[in-house]
């Protein structure tokens, strides 16, 4: 079965600056260090190249606005022009990512299939009709289930590409 996440990378980098991200997540612990690591996370380039980076708190956006430069600096060749620091979803941490890997993947039934395909039948585009039935269909697999759906890892179908993906 093809991850969703698969399908949805191969969607974006129909869009351009999505691969962009991947250094800059790579180089992201090593430069901030562990402790904004932990509270700060890169979630995606702008179109004008600011890098909008969530956090846990407004008080550690507030706090790395300050710190631009010095991030920056940490970046080095990888930094964008300018950043932008907002409260929003962070990894999860690796012990409760390790928790979900453990568990079986959630599979969606003939049912939720069909009403993914429902959901998704006016879309014109047939490529993103798909990604957009097979996401919903895992959603309604997911809301039945108790499994946590969202992880962050690497696209393997398009490579170099990282980012949070759905099970």
């Amino acid at each position: 079965m093809e991850r969703v996440g698969d399908a949805v990378a191969r969607e974006l980098s129909r869009f351009g600056a999505v691969a962009g991200l991947a250094p800059l997540v790579d180089a992201w612990p090593a430069a901030v260090g562990p402790e904004i690591a932990r509270n700060a996370w890169p979630a995606r380039i702008g179109r004008d190249g600011t890098l909008h980076v969530h956090t846990s708190s407004s008080a550690w956006a507030f706090e790395l606005g300050q710190l631009a430069e010095r991030i920056s600096a940490g970046l080095g060749s990888l930094a964008p022009p300018r950043f932008r620091f907002a409260v929003g979803p962070l990894p999860e941490v690796a012990s409760q990512a390790s928790d979900n890997a453990s568990r079986p993947l959630v599979e969606p039934t003939d049912d939720h299939r069909r009403q993914a395909r429902e959901f998704a039948a006016p879309i014109e585009d047939e490529n993103l009709r798909k990604v957009v039935a097979k996401t919903a269909a895992m959603s309604l697999a997911k809301r039945d289930s108790d499994r946590s759906f969202w992880y962050h890892s690497e696209c393997p179908e398009a490579p170099g590409f990282q980012g949070f993906f759905y099970e």
